[in-house]
């Protein structure tokens, strides 16, 4: 698999101020890399020079293979960018936004009518075509802005927080394009403040903090980082049957726990033991109600790692 992404050794300072240091970063072709930080970590300032609009102090950074300070037209033109502050113009139609931006890539004629028109009708904003923005919600500003990002079909896209203030439907709407771009072949740097969105979409995660990559895998590897057990929460019937230290005895179990009807039981990760717990209830005839399987989630992952919530 071709790394579409390769960024080495980055380094870039605001005066006595390191924002990036010394970051490595490798993005697999077809990926939907999550980039999380909380504000200030250098996320945006790694993107910025990613897109050109920032020069670095040190450092390469190589995208489809080309260094992006000698090959910048190549790079540009196969980079889609999704600002976190919406940059469309209120003066012009939602055609005449999309046709403009798609002509800077050098787009023209037929092929930039057509390009227009299929950008339009990806975010559903065919119909609302010859209107102009200002009367537009949130959420189809947003998917608008997504529009003038990929009607030159760009290898990789980059979405910095693209969900910021609007409404659930219009939330689902740009998640549900997120997926389809990707498996149209598109690679997708996300940025965003809400884990759940991370969990959704994410095929894999990095995490910056103090301008430094402190963390990176997969949902499931992240989240192993934080704890080496599971936890289980079974709820019965009658608890005055429930015996803590035979549970005990369970092959895995670390601790049990009771809070009036729930049994929390916690074991070694590496253990599956859940067949054995429910014969132990199910020979003492107690009844089960409920089992919940309990694990990190995201927010636990990153608040353990930065100290930090996402939105700090």
């Amino acid at each position: 698999m071709m790394k579409i992404v390769k960024i080495e050794g980055l380094i870039k300072r605001f005066g006595d101020l390191t924002a990036v240091d010394n970051i490595n970063l490798y993005i697999e072709e077809g990926e939907i890399y999550g980039l999380l930080g909380p504000n200030g970590a250098g996320k945006s300032t790694t993107i910025n020079i990613m897109c050109g609009l920032l020069s670095m102090d040190k450092g390469k950074i190589e995208v489809l293979n080309e260094d992006i300070v000698k090959e910048a037209y190549f790079t540009k033109k196969n980079i889609g960018m999704v600002p976190q502050d919406i940059a469309i113009y209120e003066d012009l139609t939602a055609y005449e936004n999309v046709k403009f931006f798609a002509s800077l890539y050098g787009l023209k004629g037929e092929e930039l009518k057509k390009r227009t028109s299929e950008a339009l009708e990806f975010v559903g904003l065919s119909d609302r075509a010859k209107e102009f923005p200002k009367g537009f919600s949130g959420g189809m500003k947003r998917r608008l802005n997504i529009a003038c990002a990929i009607a030159h079909r760009p290898k990789l896209i980059i979405m910095d927080e693209p969900t910021v203030g609007i409404d659930p439907q219009s939330r689902n709407h740009i998640l549900q394009s997120v997926k389809k771009l990707n498996s149209m072949g598109c690679t997708i740097i996300y940025t965003t403040h809400y884990m759940e969105e991370v969990e959704a979409i994410c095929t894999k995660i990095g995490i910056i903090d103090h301008g430094k990559v402190i963390a990176e895998g997969t949902k499931e590897e992240l989240k192993s980082i934080v704890t080496d057990k599971n936890s289980v929460e079974v709820t019965v019937d009658l608890i005055d049957k429930v015996e803590i230290e035979e549970i005990k005895k369970i092959n895995g179990v670390i601790d049990v726990n009771i809070n009036e009807y729930k049994i929390k039981i916690s074991s070694y990760k590496e253990v599956n033991n859940l067949d054995k717990i429910i014969i132990y209830f199910t020979e003492r005839d107690i009844q089960i109600q409920n089992i919940e399987t309990q694990k990190p989630d995201l927010e636990t992952v990153f608040l353990t790692l930065t100290g930090r919530k996402l939105r700090d």
